[in-house]
This record gives structure tokens, sequence and C-alpha cells, in this order.
């Protein structure tokens, strides 16, 4: 009774084995949305705190379906991704918005993971730089003649 129990537990495991290689060897849709991007950095160089900290990432969908993006997602709170919503049809473009906020100084190195219905369906977004404090403004020193009497009207 014992071999027989072990014999069908192999003989599921073998089968349920081939099904799994099966499906791992099948062919992606040839069809699919497939998603280009332009750039996937954007490097801000050095920009001032407090200053414009926007930049866009321009993609074209490249396939044959229409692309749809999920909702992308950023690395932290200070970098905020906006999407189209509608689908992309095929051979159209569109952007993807991201702002960091420069209201912190510091080095910039942040990602956003964009997931869509494409052959490639996670790309990563990067934006580095440096946000540096503004300069202040000085006023010019006074040059006028510091032993002269005001005069009165």
């Amino acid at each position: 009774m014992k071999k027989l129990v072990f014999s069908f537990v192999l003989l599921v495991f073998s089968a349920v084995s081939v099904i799994a290689q099966d499906a791992a060897q099948q062919p992606s849709n040839p069809n699919a949305a497939e998603i280009t991007f332009v750039k996937t950095v954007h490097d801000y160089g050095t920009i001032y705190q407090g200053g414009d900290g926007t930049c866009e990432f321009k993609f074209t969908n490249t396939g044959k379906e229409p692309l749809i993006l999920s909702r992308p997602q950023s690395s932290c709170g200070c970098t905020v991704p906006t999407w189209p919503q509608e689908p992309i049809l095929p051979g159209k473009s569109d952007v993807i918005k991201v702002t960091y906020n420069t209201n912190s100084i510091g080095p910039i190195n942040k990602t956003v993971t964009v997931t869509s219905n494409a052959k490639t369906a996670r790309v990563v977004l990067q934006i580095k730089g440096s946000v540096v404090a503004k300069p202040t403004a000085t006023l010019p020193e006074k040059t006028g003649d510091q032993g002269a009497t005001p005069v009165s009207k």
C-alpha cells in the first residue's frame, strides 16, 4: 500500500513539473505593448533649494496593443510621479512627469518604478543631481562721507 501511495505522489509531482516547464517556455505575446523611453535617467545637475524639481520622461508605445500604465512607485515621498491614466495607443507618445521636492539640501538619487502591460513589465526611471542653498543677497556697503552733517530744510 505504501508503494502505491508513493508511486501516485511521484506521478503527480512529475506531471506538475512538466506542466510548469511548458508554461515557462511559452513565448510571450508578440503583439504586446512595448514601452520605449527617450531617456531613463534625468540629471538635474546642481539646483537651488526651493527650485523647480520637475522633469519629464517621454515614452512611446512601440508595440501593437494599447499600453496601460499602472501606478508608478517612487522610492520616497519627496518624489511624486504623474502619469497618463488613459491607454496609450500603438505608435503614440506621452510623458511621465516627476516632481522632486527641492526643499532639502544634499544629493538627489531617487527612482520611479513604472509597471505596465508591456513586454518589459517594469522599467526603473532615475533622477539625480544635487540641491544647494540659495546664495544670500548682500546689501552694498555704505560709502558716504562718515563725517558729513545732514542738511535740513
